[in-house]
C-alpha cells in the first residue's frame, strides 16, 4: 500500500472515530448499519466474488448471528463480547454444514439450495417449538450495552464504536486472506477449477472453508445489527434481506474489499433516497437507480473508481514521443 493510501486510510479512521461525537443520533444509527452491512457484504463477497459461488441464503446466516447474540445476552446473561464471538462461531458452523452438501452443486443449483435455506429459516424462527428461545413472531428485544470504563458515551455511540472496531479487524483479516496463498487459490478455483485441481489445489477444503468463513462474517454482522436496532423478529430476515445483500455485492463490486463498503452505502441509503423522491412508488425509483448503476458501472462502484484512478495515474500518451518518428529510429 502506497503512502497516499495509508494517509487516506488514517484519515478515514479518524473520521469514523469522530463521527458519533459531532453528528445526530439518527446519523450514528445510519453509520452503524452501514458498517454492519459492509461486514455482511464482505462475507458474501468472499463466496460470490472470490470463490465464484452464488448464495441467496446469507440473510439466514445474518439471522442466526442476530438470534445467537440476543439469546446469549438476554437469555443466558453472556457478556456481549463473548456473545459476539459465539454468534460468528454458530453461523460459521452452520455455514460449514451447509457447505458440505453444497460442494456437489454449482451455479444456479447452489443458488437455489441456499435460497431454500433463506426461505425456511424465518418460518423455523416462528415455530412454537422454538418460541421459548426465539420469541416466536413477537421477536426479542436486545438491550444495547453501556460503555465500559466510565466513558461518557451513550449505548448507541458505544455500539457504533464496537461496529467500527469489528469492521476494521474483519477487513484487515480479509485483506490478508485474499492477498495471500488462500486468495490466489480461491481465484484459481473460480476461474479455472479443472486446472487448479490438477495443480493440487484442494477444491473441497477451500470451498467449504470459505463458505464457513463467509457465514461467520455474516453472523457477526447480524449480531452487531441486533445491538444496533435493539430488536429482532423473524420478518426482519425475509428473502428480501438475502437479495439485498447480493445486490450490494454486485453494485459495490465483486472481488473487491472496498466494494463491500460501497454496496453497504447503496443498500442502506438508496431506499431512503428513493422514498424521499417518490412516496407513492419508492421501489420504482430504487429500480431505476439500480439499473443506472449496473448500466454505467458494470464492474461495480469500486471497479469503476479503480479504473478511473488507474487512468488518471497514467501519463498522457499524446504527450509522449512517437518511437517511429524519433530521430534515429526507422519505421
Amino acid at each position: 500500500m502506497t503512502g497516499c493510501r495509508w494517509l487516506a486510510l488514517a484519515a478515514l479512521i479518524a473520521l469514523l472515530l469522530a463521527a458519533p461525537l459531532v453528528v445526530s443520533g439518527y446519523l450514528v444509527f445510519q453509520l452503524s448499519m452501514i458498517l454492519v452491512l459492509s461486514i455482511a457484504l464482505l462475507g458474501l463477497n468472499l463466496v460470490t466474488g472470490y470463490s465464484g459461488q452464488t448464495s441467496l441464503g446469507h440473510g439466514a446466516f445474518y439471522a442466526i448471528g442476530a438470534y445467537t447474540m440476543a439469546i446469549a445476552m438476554e437469555g443466558w446473561s453472556v457478556p456481549y463480547p463473548l456473545a459476539l464471538l459465539l454468534a460468528g462461531l454458530v453461523a460459521g458452523v452452520v455455514g460449514w454444514l451447509i457447505g458440505l452438501p453444497a460442494l456437489r452443486l454449482h451455479g444456479h443449483q447452489l443458488a437455489l439450495a441456499t435460497f431454500a435455506v433463506g426461505v425456511t429459516l424465518p418460518q423455523l424462527l416462528k415455530s412454537k417449538s422454538l418460541s421459548g428461545f426465539t420469541g416466536g413472531s413477537q421477536g426479542l428485544v436486545v438491550i444495547a450495552p453501556s460503555a465500559p470504563w466510565g466513558l461518557a458515551l451513550t449505548p448507541e455511540q458505544w455500539v457504533y464504536y464496537l461496529c467500527v472496531g469489528s469492521a476494521l479487524l474483519l477487513f484487515a483479516l480479509a485483506a490478508l486472506l485474499v492477498k495471500g496463498k488462500i486468495g490466489r487459490a480461491l481465484v484459481a478455483l473460480r476461474d479455472h477449477p479443472i486446472a487448479a485441481t490438477t495443480m493440487g489445489v484442494p477444491l473441497a477444503r477451500y470451498k467449504t472453508s470459505v463458505f464457513a468463513l463467509s457465514a461467520a462474517y455474516t453472523g457477526v454482522a447480524g449480531a452487531l445489527g441486533a445491538l444496533t436496532v435493539q430488536f429482532i423478529a423473524p420478518d426482519s430476515f425475509s428473502m428480501l434481506l438475502s437479495i439485498s445483500l447480493l445486490v450490494g455485492v454486485v453494485v459495490g463490486g465483486l472481488a473487491t474489499l472496498s466494494g463491500a463498503v460501497w454496496g453497504a452505502v447503496f443498500i442502506q441509503l438508496v431506499p431512503n433516497v428513493a422514498e424521499s423522491l417518490s412516496k407513492s412508488a419508492p421501489w420504482l425509483v430504487y429500480g431505476v437507480l439500480l439499473v443506472a448503476v449496473i448500466v454505467f458501472m458494470p464492474s461495480g462502484i469500486a471497479g469503476t473508481l479503480g479504473r478511473l484512478r488507474l487512468r488518471a495515474s497514467e501519463p498522457d500518451s499524446s504527450l509522449s514521443p512517437n518511437p517511429l518518428t524519433t530521430t534515429g529510429d526507422k519505421p
